[in-house]
Order: C-alpha cells, then sequence, then structure tokens
C-alpha cells in the first residue's frame, strides 16, 4: 500500500528538507532571498549547494543539471557529475555555490529569433530558489533561468518571474488605496487541468504520421467515435488505471498535487488535474508532468500524446489554465464574497480584470496560437477563436446594477434539492459553468481555457500577468491621488464595468449568432495562428510589455520571429510526412489491391465467362480514379512546399503554410481516407482509427 504522505515530495528539495538540513541562519538566509527576492550571498549559497549535493546522492544522484525552458516549449538539460579528482588518482563529490547559483550552456543551438548568432555560443542559467530543486533519473535538477551573454531572455521562465513581481507591485498599490496596509505580496496561482491520449505503443511504432507529427495525417473515421457519451467519466480500464496509479506515485514524489483523474470526452482520452499552486512553480511542474506522463506511458507499453488535435472527427486534447490572485496572507482576491456588490476589493479587480481582456484580447489569442492549437480552436471541444469572458449571470446582474446605480437582490447561493430522499441537499454555486468560454469565472478564479494541451502555460499567464498589472497600475495612478477615494473606486469601477462589459458573453460561443454579435460588438476574430501572430508585436502591445520590464522589444521581435519560424517548421514537417506516406506506403498499398482484384476478376473470366466481377470492376473503377486524383494531389502538395521554402519573410511564410500547404495537406488526406474504406485492412498499410482508439483494453 502507497503511503502517500511519505511518498510526496521525496524526491524534492523542499522547505522541511531545507529547514531540517541547513544550519538556522542559512534557512532563514534563504527564506529571505525566496520571500523577499533579497540578493543571496555566496557563503550562503556554497552550504546550500553542499547539503543539497549530499541529499541528492543519498536519493542517487550522481550528477546535476541546471533545468531550463527555452523558447523550443520543453525543457532543457545538460548534465556534469559531482565527481572531482584528488591527489591520489581517485574522486570526491563536490557542488559549490557557484555551480549551484550559475550554469554556461551552449546558447547557440536553441531558438533565438536573431538575439544570438550561431557563433555567439555563451548563454547562462541562474538558479530559481523559488522552485525547489528535484531529483528525476539520478540527476539533482535544478530550476533556472536562461539568458543570453548580453543578457536578453532566451526562455519563458523570466519573463514569467518578471510579470510575476509586476503584477504583485500594482495590486499592493491598489490594496494600499483601500487601506490595506498589511500585505506584503500578492501571488498569482494556477491549476492546469492537463488532457491527454493513451494509444498502444505497438499500433504507434506502425503509424509514420504519430511518430514523426504527434497526429494522424490519414485516418478515416471510426465507425464509432464519441457521439455515444459513454467514455466521459466512464469505468476506467484496467491498464489505463495502472498507468493512472504509477503517474501519480511519480508525480506525488516530484511534490506534483496530482489530484483528479478520470477519461475525457474522446475514446482513449484522459484528464489529470492538479491543485493550484503559485505560477511559477505551476509552470515547472506542468512541464515535468507531460515528460513524466510520457516516460510512465512507455513503462505500461503505451504511448502519451500531447498534441492538440491526434484524431479527426473526435475532440482534441487543451489544457485549463485556473488563474487567481492571492495576497501572501491566504486571502483570495477573485472571491466574491456572500454579496458581491459590497465587496469592493473583488469588483475593483475584477474591473481591472474585464478591461485588461477587452483591451488586450489580442495578446490573449496570441498566448495560445500554435500550428497544433489551429486544429482545436472554435470545434465542439475548445472555446472559439473569439475572445470574451463568462461571469455567470449572478455576477452579471451585479455588474448592470453597479452600471445603472440600482440596488440588487443578494442573490446568495441557496440548498439545491434534488428530490431524492435518500440524498443529502447541497449548496448550490452562484453560477453555472460555460465550457464554451474561452475565459470563465468559475467562482474565485478565471478558468483560461483556450490553452492547447502540449502548451508550455508560462505563455499565457505571462500575458495575464502583465495586462492586469497595467490596469492596475492605471487605477492606481487615478486613484492615488485622490482624497475622498471610497468614491473614487466605486465611480472607477462603475466606469470601467459601463465602458467594457462588451467582452462579456455568457451565451454559447459554438453559435454562429455570437460570431455575428462578436464583430457587431469589435471583438476580433484570429483564427490562426498566423493571423493572430503579428498582433503580438504591434506598437501598443510593446509599449506595455516594455513599460513593465518584462520583455524588451528585441525579445518581443525575437519572440514573434521564433513562434513565425516555428510554425511554418510543424507545417512543413506534416507535410513532408504526407508525401513520404503517400508515395512509399499507401500509393503502392491501394495499387497492389487493384491489381488482385484484377487477377480476381481474370481469374473468375477463365474459370467461366458467365461468372459475374461487377463488384470487383466497381471497386476497380473506383479505386483507379481515386489513385489517379491521389498522385495528382501529391503532386500539388510537394510543389506547394517547395513554393514555401522560397519565401524569405517569416510572416508571409508562415501564412502560405497555414492556408496553401496546409489546404494542399487537407485535400490529400481526404482523397487518401476515401480510399482506405474500400481498401482492405490487409493491404492498408496503418493501423485504422477504430484500432488506435480503441486499442487499449
Amino acid at each position: 500500500m502507497v503511503k502517500v504522505p511519505e511518498l510526496f515530495g521525496s524526491m524534492v528539495f523542499d522547505d522541511a528538507t531545507m529547514k531540517e538540513r541547513l544550519p538556522k541562519e542559512t534557512y532563514k538566509a534563504l527564506k529571505k532571498t525566496i520571500k523577499e527576492g533579497a540578493p543571496l550571498d555566496i557563503n550562503v549559497a556554497n552550504i546550500v549547494a553542499n547539503a543539497m549535493k549530499d541529499w541528492a546522492i543519498e536519493k542517487g544522484a550522481t550528477h546535476y543539471t541546471h533545468w531550463f525552458q527555452p523558447m523550443t516549449g520543453i525543457t532543457a538539460e545538460k548534465h556534469d557529475s559531482f565527481i572531482n579528482p584528488t591527489d591520489d588518482g581517485k574522486v570526491i563529490m563536490e557542488f559549490s555555490g557557484k555551480e549551484l547559483i550559475k550554469g554556461e550552456p551552449d546558447a547557440s543551438s536553441f531558438p533565438s529569433g536573431g538575439i544570438r548568432a550561431t557563433f555567439e555560443a555563451r548563454g547562462y542559467t541562474a538558479w530559481d530558489p523559488t522552485s525547489y530543486a528535484f531529483v528525476k533519473n539520478e540527476t539533482l535538477c535544478i530550476p533556472t533561468a536562461f539568458c543570453s551573454y548580453t543578457g536578453e531572455a532566451l526562455d519563458k521562465k523570466t519573463p514569467l518571474l518578471r510579470s510575476m513581481e509586476r503584477i504583485s507591485d500594482e495590486a499592493i498599490r491598489i490594496l494600499r488605496v483601500l487601506g490595506d496596509n498589511e500585505t506584503a505580496r500578492v501571488v498569482t496561482t494556477v491549476g492546469p487541468e492537463q488532457e491527454y491520449f493513451l494509444i498502444d505503443e505497438e499500433l504507434y511504432n506502425k503509424r509514420k504520421d504519430l511518430i514523426y507529427t504527434g497526429r494522424t495525417l490519414f485516418g478515416a473515421k471510426a465507425p464509432k467515435g464519441q457521439e455515444m457519451e459513454d467514455h466521459y467519466f466512464g469505468s476506467i480500464k484496467p491498464r489505463v488505471i495502472a498507468y493512472m496509479q504509477d503517474l501519480d506515485e511519480e508525480l506525488w514524489k516530484l511534490g506534483i498535487y496530482s489530484k483528479t483523474r478520470h477519461n475525457e470526452v474522446a475514446p482513449a482520452q484522459h484528464e489529470m488535474a492538479p491543485i493550484f499552486t503559485t505560477t511559477n512553480l505551476a509552470t515547472d511542474h506542468n512541464q515535468l508532468t507531460m515528460e513524466v506522463m510520457k516516460r510512465v506511458a512507455h513503462k505500461h507499453g503505451l504511448v502519451c500524446l500531447l498534441h492538440e488535435k491526434p484524431f479527426a472527427g473526435v475532440n482534441g486534447s487543451g489544457k485549463h489554465n485556473n488563474w487567481s490572485l492571492s495576497t501572501n496572507t491566504g486571502r483570495n482576491l477573485l472571491k466574491p464574497g456572500k454579496d458581491p456588490i459590497r465587496n469592493t476589493e473583488f469588483l475593483i479587480f475584477l474591473a481591472a480584470i474585464m478591461k485588461g481582456v477587452y483591451e488586450y484580447q489580442d495578446l490573449l489569442r496570441v498566448s495560445v496560437a500554435s500550428a497544433g492549437n489551429d486544429h482545436r480552436l472554435g470545434a465542439n471541444e475548445a472555446p472559439p477563436a473569439i475572445i470574451s469572458m463568462f461571469i455567470g449571470d449572478d455576477l452579471e446582474a451585479v455588474v448592470n446594477a453597479i452600471i445603472e446605480g440600482k440596488s440588487v437582490v443578494n442573490n446568495e447561493a441557496g440548498n439545491m434539492d434534488l428530490g431524492v430522499g435518500v440524498l443529502p441537499d447541497f449548496k448550490k454555486d452562484t453560477t453555472d459553468r460555460n465550457r464554451t468560454s474561452p475565459f470563465a469565472f468559475t467562482g474565485n478564479k478565471f478558468e483560461f481555457r483556450s490553452l492547447g494541451s502540449s502548451l508550455n502555460i508560462a505563455c499565457p499567464n505571462i500575458m495575464l500577468n502583465t495586462i492586469v498589472a497595467e490596469e492596475l497600475s492605471q487605477f492606481a495612478d487615478k486613484l492615488e491621488p485622490v482624497e475622498d477615494k471610497q468614491s473614487a473606486v466605486k465611480a472607477l469601477i462603475r466606469e470601467t464595468f459601463k465602458e467594457y462589459k462588451d467582452i462579456v458573453f455568457n451565451g454559447d460561443n459554438y453559435s454562429d449568432e455570437w460570431v455575428a454579435e462578436a464583430e457587431r460588438r469589435g471583438l476580433l476574430n484570429l483564427r490562426s495562428m498566423p493571423v493572430a501572430m503579428p498582433y503580438f508585436v504591434a506598437e501598443k502591445n510593446v509599449k506595455l510589455f516594455t513599460k513593465h520590464n518584462v520583455h524588451t522589444r528585441r525579445e518581443m521581435f525575437s519572440r514573434y520571429e521564433i513562434q513565425q519560424e516555428e510554425y511554418g517548421k510543424v507545417i512543413n514537417i506534416e507535410a513532408l510526412t504526407m508525401i513520404e506516406m503517400a508515395r512509399r506506403d499507401i500509393f503502392p498499398a491501394v495499387s497492389a489491391y487493384v491489381q488482385k482484384l484484377v487477377e480476381a476478376c481474370n481469374a473468375k473470366k477463365a474459370l467461366s465467362a458467365s461468372i459475374p466481377c461487377d463488384a470487383e470492376l466497381a471497386v476497380i473503377e473506383k479505386l483507379s480514379k481515386l489513385l489517379c486524383c491521389f498522385y495528382n494531389k501529391i503532386e500539388v502538395l510537394e510543389e506547394k512546399v517547395n513554393a514555401a521554402k522560397g519565401i524569405k519573410d517569416v510572416a508571409e511564410r508562415a501564412l502560405f503554410y497555414g492556408e496553401e500547404v496546409f489546404n494542399a495537406m487537407n485535400e490529400l488526406r481526404a482523397v487518401g481516407d476515401e480510399m482506405e474504406v474500400s481498401t482492405a485492412a490487409g493491404y492498408w498499410p496503418y493501423p485504422s482509427y477504430g484500432e488506435l482508439l480503441y486499442g487499449v483494453r
């Protein structure tokens, strides 16, 4: 039996371990650095490093690494052993404070968007003491930030930490205006729900598209998809529950608060949800979670797919980013209370968020833009590309009452009577959930639902933190000089709600009517990543990030270039994979099947001219025409890929890939999928959708 309290965090150099192993004064100095951002003395660092090394060796570690998050979207690590030679030809295990604080990985081969040339190799990793070190694969992993020799951020952690500082500073200014003189720090917290698919590893290894791209590029729909709605929250299959149990244990060892597990809507799709924690720690944990998910799956003969849309025709996978604001004293600033209309603190933060989402809806859309997520946004399982806010009927009534200067009846949630005597009554939430909304208020947090399943959550949280910091800054600038702050705050809240309420929509975000209504309201509908990405470097957004020192102008344009290049590379790899599959596998397979049918017809005729082969001839004719069309579509796709490579401008190239190449891929797939349903299973070169989606029992 697993003893969870003992297992949890056993591979983490966490607060309890530091308190146990560090001298009292050293522990205090380190905690001051973590809580207040105070500089860490090298002597303190040496003591911490030695204790960390001894602990890691006890856990089986032989190496250490600075674990960081470059612009690739995944994590990176370079391992160094603890060994140092002695005069007698032996070794001792050493680890210094200098090695703990700073590393120098080669920066030349990571995406930099022009910040670093290939010959300019030096980069630095700097220890992030706010995120605990951990042991993984016999290696001490030290979470770090990653920057260039010239100081620009080359990672996703550095701007995230900057944005967390900014929103804390500006939130405290507002709290001071409201009379709170005790709060010393405001933290953003996140709980990212993670969706994923599990398929049989043996079947996966027979699919080039899954191996190279993470999604199926060909595949006719299975006879059964998700239309029976029998997989969602259904009984978990034995092989899957064994995986989930193993996954939980591995995550718990790493101090990751894995809380909830269940089947998702699509067959073979599942979800893991953690308990929320501070945003930078949640980001580290989510990157670790995705890595561990894949590793544990392999142990069970499975493959974990984190692509946003691995299978056409069934739901794709997202990641719900539950974002909130809390004080260092534990007060949730987004908790409305029993009577939200009288909760000035909640209302002013709600107003800032509403204004921020309206004014910077483009940035929120950009933050979730990727080649994979373009397949998913706007489909039945995901919010549309239009950014809006859901706040629920009760809270909307409060907002409207404030705008109109009226009172509102306190509609505190009552008991829910289920009408069955043996079932207990329970408290009803003040609002229902809206699964179609991109940005939904869910009681004491906002659920940003547009994230793709493979995304590094640092990106949307950098945007959210910076956007809200800006609005709070504007509010504080207006309110701080005013003597009658209470009246000024109420007036500001009313004015903000009135001006920016168009961002609020509590209805069905999937409806055609909403698309038309959103256009009438002036809301953006950025349908694809190449269309959305130029908004990132719009002058108003450059001013936003540079004002708050979250990004430099150069960092912004480098990220713009990196993401455009990555998008083109992803589509290019997919297109080349399709061409190879089509030319080398599918065309020969279908041709061989047609030949077999021809031979069958000829054999029948040889026996007797009266034996009919009308059925065979019909299939031969159909597949022969499709083969001809298929060949032509391959040629067209190849021409489009070659044309894309000749486009020098990164934005134009991404747009060409997203429109011309992607459309050619869809046309080729349509013909291939039609041939699949008419070709004998023994001839088709790949496992079918039915086998993939229902192959794990």
